[in-house]
């Protein structure tokens, strides 16, 4: 039994990795030095163990059989030494063997060696005596088994969280707070002499509010509207009528489709077959966060709603269907395993892992996936850790008994429908028969003209001979047959006898089938993870990862060091009060139960994140020891427990972060900040963001007029075209997979949110494509977001950026008419939602005037039918081509 084990048979909680008895000889042993009386010294615990866990532990302490019999994970062992002696000798770096081995760069082997820096932190440590925090046990655990330290213990993010006292704010910066976000930054900003920048303007603000929670602009009545509003309470109104959009669900669904790697097609190869169901997904979180469905209520949905409906899953309410939907979360990850040309093993295996990858990162913030190969060499997260993490999941993805992805599908149908399909398939199944004997009545009357061409006394060989199966007959009737071979009349064949015939067969009895084609219900299937009642598999962690090299069984179960601070979760083997094992029914509930210390941090943080571009954790996906340290680490545990506490509700916290001065702050930069705080880390001023690849189009789409509003429903496909760029189209492909000259127009589809195109791994749509569209191996937990050429590049010649420049150019001048100054200033109000300053217009009207000229004097030198273009029309065109490629456009301040 491992010591991980032992803790959990007991129930004891683990306030380090081993409950360390205090020997009488620990300390001299390391050094014979007392433990540091400065918490700044060097110690092995802080400074030298975490290197040595990077880079030495999986050969030396993390396997249980130690290379060269050296065990690195104590300093004690390490003075007991190996194969070769002692590693270290206190006081003396040269003359430590562990040293001598790292200074000449032969350990750790490989490519991977320590930085300067870190062999600096070990020499320094050795020549101060190899000095402890605090004294070893006496009984070193087994190679292999789990260490946690003190250190490990007591990182921030896996600490409870606790509300913290709101701080107090007096003075000139007093008005300032208007939410408790306020006392919490202005707190840190008032240590550094700083103070909130000033407000922005209202224009600035609603294109930001509105892009925040629509991810569309607003039109220029809504800033009108809002301009006039004098009201005190303008702001929180305006925050009000947003969230009650429709449009909200759709950005903020796009934002949670990122953290699940949503995909409309399986990946892994480049076969990459398309998910065609995979949209309800979609269309589930669309709805979920427009009724701002809380939050706890939302992840048991995604991680157990199969195990909340009882099966068989058959003539379902909405509620219970929503639930089996909301699964399609843990189907989101790559999966290969119906290629017959992968190794069926190792794809199954891809698959589990690459889910357990979206699960942590998602949920907990935690790189997880790290730990499948082998403990994770920075968090405290050992190889076993991983595969009780996995037991959580096994029972729905079991390596062992593998459903293919069309078997997992769960269909739609009612009693009523599957009644309608059956006559709809026994009618269709009476056409056929009848189409067949139709035939065979033809080839018959056929091959009786034939035989009436032979002479008479052959007739009944040739019959004989030609009913036969080939491998039957003589060399004889092989021979008669090759005389006459005409008698070889089959339904295959029939038609080069009698054309006619044949094709009044077939298209009577195409009509009929058409008739009864229709009758059939439509295919109505949800993309589901379900697991078998009774079926209850038995984790084996893998040796080095390896699916091959099962070991010993695990049990289901928490991250060991998540149990420190609350204990672990009851999860069961096999609930007896479920069909199912009831394991990840009763992990959601551990999530969401309000003492986790993860899930709540994780989820306002990345809240955070998509309003000011930054998260108070920078690294949204990575709570763990490579992660960023939290910024303001009081304010996010406030906010963490307020939204636990408040219900789990997403739009109020929307609402308390938007009403807050920090938010509403301009974007200007100050030197006085900047020589502070140049990254802006402490939010005395708002940041600058560009606009999401998705965004980009759905704005553009906006500007022109154009955007079809219709919601849900299956996606829009994507295809190349002629040039080989993914666009939205018909695909028009060939068998060889060349691109033709047919049509690929989508008439309207094609203008639906990019929410609605199809997302396939293999064909990301070109337009977004510059724009650091979502890494989907598996998840995409944060976006980059850069600047490059490519970007300008594309929106200057991509055909649809042109298209819509000249719908723009159409809608401005039916809703401004003939002159040039009105024309100018709605273009600038649909492009930046703000109105164009006295300079601004008459540079736009100069740049008018002198494109026109130069478009009139082209289209006089060409002699074909654009000749009759409107030279006022086109340079209205490039116009808002301009507007739409500059960066007032794509960048909300």
């Amino acid at each position: 039994m491992t010591l991980r084990r032992r803790f959990r048979a007991t129930g004891v909680l683990l306030t380090c990795l081993v409950l360390w008895r205090s020997g009488a000889d620990s300390t001299a042993r390391a050094g014979g030095a007392d433990p540091p009386s400065d918490p700044t010294a060097i110690s092995f615990e802080r400074d030298v163990r975490p290197i040595l866990k990077e880079h030495c532990f999986h050969c030396h302490g993390e396997e249980p059989r130690l290379k060269s019999g050296l065990d690195l994970r104590f300093v004690r062992t390490m003075l007991d030494g190996g194969l070769t002696g002692e590693a270290i000798v206190p006081g003396d770096r040269d003359g430590s063997f562990l040293w001598h081995r790292i200074d000449a760069d032969e350990m750790p082997p490989g490519d991977a060696k320590l930085s300067s820096d870190q062999k600096a932190t070990i020499a320094a440590w050795i020549d101060a005596g190899a000095p402890i925090l605090r004294p070893e046990p006496d009984e070193i655990p087994p190679p292999g088994e789990m260490v946690l330290t003190q250190e490990d213990a007591g990182f921030w993010s896996f600490q409870p969280i606790r509300r913290p006292e709101v701080p107090r704010i007096d003075g000139d910066d007093a008005p300032l707070v208007r939410t408790p976000i306020d006392a919490f930054l202005l707190d840190r900003l008032q240590a550094e002499g700083l103070s909130f920048g000033p407000e922005a303007d209202r224009a600035t603000f609603i294109r930001r509010a509105s892009m925040d929670l629509l991810g569309l602009p607003p039109t220029p009545e809504e800033v009108a509207a809002f301009l006039a509003d004098d009201q005190p309470d303008a702001v929180e109104r305006l925050i009000d009528r947003l969230l009650e959009s429709p449009h909200y669900g759709e950005r903020w669904a796009r934002h949670w489709m990122d953290v699940a790697g949503y995909a409309d097609s399986d990946g892994y190869t480049l076969a990459d077959p398309v998910r065609p169901w995979a949209y309800r997904y979609r269309d589930y979180l669309i709805r979920a966060f427009n009724a701002d469905r809380p939050w706890d209520e939302l992840i048991v949905e995604q991680l157990a709603g199969d195990e909340l409906v009882a099966p068989p899953y058959e003539q379902l309410g909405p509620e219970d269907l929503d639930r089996l939907i909301a699964t399609g979360f843990l189907r989101m990850a790559p999966d290969g395993t119906a290629d017959r040309e992968v190794d069926p093993v190792v794809a199954r295996n891809d698959a589990v892992a690459e889910t357990i990858k979206v699960v942590s990162t998602a949920f907990l913030g935690l790189t997880v996936g790290c730990a499948q190969c082998h403990s994770h060499r920075y968090d405290p997260i050992s190889h076993e850790d991983y595969f009780a993490f996995r037991a959580l999941f096994e029972p729905a993805l079991d390596v062992s008994d593998w459903k293919l992805p069309n078997a997992r599908l769960i269909s739609l149908w009612t009693d009523a429908d599957r009644e309608q399909a059956k006559l709809a398939a026994e009618a269709l199944a009476q056409v056929n028969k009848e189409r067949a004997a139709a035939i065979n009545d033809l080839v018959n009357r056929t091959l009786e003209e034939e035989l009436e061409a032979a002479p008479e006394e052959l007739r009944q060989p040739l019959r004989e001979a030609r009913d036969l199966k080939p491998s039957d007959r003589s060399e004889e009737q092989v021979e008669l047959l090759r005389t006459y071979p005409r008698v070889l009349v089959t339904p295959g064949n029939v038609s080069l006898y009698d054309a006619k015939a044949y094709n009044e067969i077939t298209g009577e009895f195409a009509k009929r089938t058409a008739a009864v084609e229709p009758k059939r219900p439509p295919d109505n299937y949800v993309h589901a993870l379900t697991e078998v009642p009774g079926k209850v598999p038995t984790t084996h962690l893998f040796l080095r990862g390896d699916p091959n090299q099962p070991a010993e069984a695990v049990d289901p179960g928490e991250l060991t060091i998540l149990t420190v601070a609350t204990g672990s979760p009851d999860i069961p083997i096999d609930d007896p009060d479920l069909p199912t094992t009831g394991r990840r029914l009763a992990y959601a509930r551990h999530l969401t139960g309000g003492e986790h210390p993860l899930v709540a941090r994780v989820l306002v943080n990345r809240a955070w994140m998509h309003h000011f571009g930054r998260g108070l954790v920078a690294s949204t996906g990575d709570f763990g020891f490579l992660g960023d340290r939290p910024s303001h680490p009081k304010l996010l545990d406030w906010l963490a427990d307020d939204f636990m506490q408040e219900g789990w509700t997403l739009k109020r916290l929307h609402r308390l972060i938007m009403t807050s001065t920090a938010y509403r702050q301009a974007s200007t930069r100050r030197p006085d900040l900047d020589a502070i705080d140049p990254e802006n880390v402490l939010l005395g001023r708002q940041n600058v963001r560009r606009l999401e690849a998705e965004t980009v189009r759905d704005a553009i789409l906006a500007a022109a007029g154009t955007l079809n509003p219709e919601p849900f429903g299956p996606p829009v496909p994507v295809a190349p075209d002629e040039a080989g760029r993914i666009i939205v189209g018909k695909d028009n492909r060939d068998s060889a997979g060349r691109p033709s000259k047919a049509d690929q127009s989508l008439g309207d589809a094609a203008l639906r949110r990019t929410l609605y195109v199809q997302i396939r791994r293999t064909m990301p749509l070109g337009l977004t494509e510059s724009f650091d569209p979502p890494d989907l191996s598996p998840s995409c937990p944060q976006r980059d977001s850069s600047t490059v050429a490519p970007q300008s590049l594309m929106l200057m010649n991509n055909p649809f950026v042109l298209e819509q420049s000249e719908a723009m150019a159409d809608r401005v001048i039916a809703s401004a008419g003939d002159a040039p100054e009105a024309r100018v200033r709605l273009a600038w109000q649909l492009a930046f939602a703000r109105s164009p300053d006295a300079e601004q217009v008459a540079g736009a009207l100069d740049y008018l005037d002198r494109q026109r000229a130069t478009l009139a004097d082209q289209l006089k030198s060409e002699d074909d039918a654009e000749t009759e273009a409107d030279p006022d029309r086109l340079a209205l065109a490039s116009f808002c081509h301009a507007l739409l490629c500059s960066n007032g456009f794509l960048y909300v301040d």
